[in-house]
């Protein structure tokens, strides 16, 4: 499994230990995954992602799962995310 958020796709990105002598020595900064069930009203169940601390507070601002992913275009979304975006597009045709 790769350490990628499923909705913002942050990554791992590389950088440098720099030490008090400045030597510099390569390293990787982590992005802060959690994985974590999300309530979805229009689905009516928790869906499981794996997401950054970012993309939670992102998630909430915006007023829960379901209003984000009708929000944000699909390229910008993992393929995963997409699938569960047209479930939630479906549930709400089928309510209304």
């Amino acid at each position: 499994m790769t350490r990628r958020c499923a909705i913002t796709g942050k990554g791992p990105v590389t950088g440098n230990n720099v030490s008090k002598a400045n030597n510099r020595t390569r390293r990787r900064f982590l992005p802060t995954l959690h994985k974590g069930s999300i309530m979805s009203e229009a689905l009516g169940k928790a869906v499981r992602l794996r997401l950054s601390a970012r993309a939670i507070r992102t998630i909430e601002h915006n007023g829960g799962l379901d209003a984000y992913l009708l929000k944000t275009a699909d390229s910008k979304l993992s393929p995963e995310v997409r699938r569960i975006k047209t479930q939630i597009k479906k549930a709400q045709a089928a309510a209304s």
